[in-house]
């Protein structure tokens, strides 16, 4: 049985160099890059089982993002197709007063018509956990639609269901952000939302505690985590609430930090570990991605229970 299977779209990542222009580079670097996938991987580098699966185009692209995850020890269950092509974005990293952007270039990818009958249903009934986020549904109609079958069939099958809001303004407003998330919440057991995303998105007011305790009562969540940056996060589990402060470190590469976290957040639910040891674990995991350019976390346990003891935490081996 699989400990936790994902499901989501995973572009290409294209960056130059640090510092440079898109438009006066000659270098490109390649990375696998899907919120869901980065989930899957912090997981698996934790000890996990997981799987991801999506729809992606049988050329040389696709094949890449199956090699860039299987890598770290991700199992893939892929759909493949000859329509449709394999979404990228670019990333110019750049300092200040520039910061870093982002040129999305996902149209028309395969992923967006991948309906419910052509994926692992039955993987995803007999998993432990099955994750996916807010960028999925917020991709296509067709998306959404599979998105709520997938979670509706883990959740009548007892698989633990996952879901992070991630909300992307590029793909739809707040508005239709939350009128589709809050359609599906009543097959999630596990909400993960940035403080923002709760307050402009979800419209939700008070200190995070409210916030949680508001989403929880109101949609029968079992675990609500409310991640609040570099004032750390806070989780909301039958009816206790626990916080974990941020673990200072370098930012090489912010990009996957909630990824990070919620994997190594589920592979320590998964593995038995109470709330307040996946919240140890998921900010460990999130501190050692910032150091490491790209969107996964290529970390070992040993690394992040270092990182736990050096602040003060009980773990030693």
């Amino acid at each position: 049985m699989t400990d936790l299977v994902t499901f989501g779209e995973t572009m290409l990542r294209l960056s130059p160099p640090d510092g440079e222009r898109l438009e006066t580079t000659d270098d490109l670097e390649f990375r696998a890059a899907g919120a869901e996938s980065n989930v899957a991987v912090a997981a698996a580098r934790l000890g996990a089982d997981a799987a991801w699966t999506s729809k992606l185009p049988d050329s040389p692209l696709g094949r890449r993002v199956v090699s860039g995850l299987r890598r770290h020890g991700v199992e893939t269950d892929v759909v493949w197709t000859d329509e449709g092509r394999q979404g990228t974005y670019y990333l110019e990293h750049g300092g200040k007063p520039r910061g870093s952007s982002v040129i999305y270039d996902r149209e028309g990818a395969a992923v967006t018509t991948a309906e419910t009958d052509e994926l692992p249903v039955a993987r995803v009934r007999e998993a432990e956990a099955f994750h996916t986020s807010g960028i999925t549904p917020a991709l296509s109609e067709t998306l959404e639609a599979t998105t709520a079958d997938l979670l509706a069939a883990a959740r009548k099958a007892g698989t633990k269901t996952s879901f992070d809001v991630n909300y992307r303004s590029k793909l739809w407003s707040p508005e239709e952000a939350r009128e589709t998330l809050e359609s599906l919440f009543p097959d999630v057991d596990l909400l993960l939302v940035a403080e923002r995303d709760a307050r402009d998105v979800l419209a939700r007011e008070g200190d995070p505690e409210d916030i949680a305790a508001g989403l929880a009562d109101e949609f029968d969540f079992e675990t609500v985590v409310v991640t609040r940056g570099e004032e750390g996060a806070l989780a909301l589990h039958d009816g206790e609430t626990y916080e974990q402060p941020a673990i200072e470190t370098d930012t090489l590469d912010p990009i996957g930090t909630g990824d990070a976290f919620l994997g190594a957040f589920l592979s320590r639910r998964l593995a038995g570990e109470d709330v307040p040891t996946a919240l140890e674990y998921g900010s460990a995991t999130a501190a050692l991605k910032r150091t490491i350019p790209g969107d996964v976390a290529v970390v070992t346990r040993e690394e992040v229970e270092s990182v736990l003891a050096e602040e003060g935490g009980e773990i030693s081996r």
